[in-house]
């Protein structure tokens, strides 16, 4: 039994899809953001960064999401090429890719306040700069899957790398609230083809219902409807 820690439409989503499409038995536990409770002193014992996902593996806490993404399809067998697999070099690399650059830019857009202050002039330069970074990496994204003989990394067989990078997809379509549409699917074909098969899996649409986030899910993304927490 793992237990995931989550609020609606965070990084949390990345490892309830694994879990689902894993097909493992997990619990879920919320997290007020609403009310900062992942700040609280309670929290940060699971991770002392004050961010989610936490999952409970072994009734110890793992966070980081590719880091949880990882053991969890390698305890299962999926999801991920075997050590040995030729594949791995190449997998790792845009495993890392997206959760050490793709997903922190995200987090400097939609949170742009907690690296730079409130100067607004500080405030308008840096989100800018962030949003130009980020489409630099949704061409190299996008070149990535244009290469593939299928509408996923490894062909037509479904990864983390694969998952993780269709929410980072989804978010910036839908933030920051007061500037949304930085990524457009319809100008990326290849990822729009990803974004269209994620998001087709039964898997996938389980996981989304649960947090009450209506389709389309990825395609042209629309905003949880508030049933199950907060996500901002």
């Amino acid at each position: 039994m793992y237990t995931l820690y989550f609020a609606p439409d965070n990084a949390s989503l990345v490892i309830r899809v694994v879990l689902e499409e894993l097909g493992v038995a997990y619990e879920t536990v919320p997290v007020n953001r609403s009310v900062k409770e992942q700040e609280s002193d309670t929290y940060r014992k699971l991770n002392p960064n004050g961010l989610i996902p936490v999952c409970l593996i072994d009734d110890e806490p793992v966070f980081e999401t590719a880091a949880i993404a990882l053991t969890l399809a390698e305890r299962h067998g999926r999801l991920a090429p075997e050590a040995e697999d030729s594949g791995r070099p190449q997998f790792l690399k845009w495993l890392f890719f997206i959760s050490n650059t793709i997903h922190p830019d995200l987090r400097q857009l939609f949170y742009p306040k907690k690296y730079v202050g409130l100067d607004q002039e500080t405030l308008r330069s840096h989100a800018a700069i962030t949003r130009e970074r980020l489409c630099r990496h949704f061409d190299i994204l996008e070149k990535l899957y244009a290469s593939s003989e299928g509408p996923y990394l490894g062909k037509d067989t479904l990864s983390i790398v694969d998952i993780y990078a269709a929410l980072c997809l989804r978010w910036p379509q839908l933030y920051p609230m007061s500037d949304p549409g930085l990524f457009r699917p319809q100008d990326y074909p290849a990822l729009n083809r990803l974004l269209m098969a994620v998001q087709s899996r039964p898997a996938v649409a389980r996981a989304f219902q649960a947090e009450g986030i209506p389709e389309p899910y990825l395609s042209n993304a629309q905003p949880p409807d508030g049933t199950t927490g907060s996500p901002v």
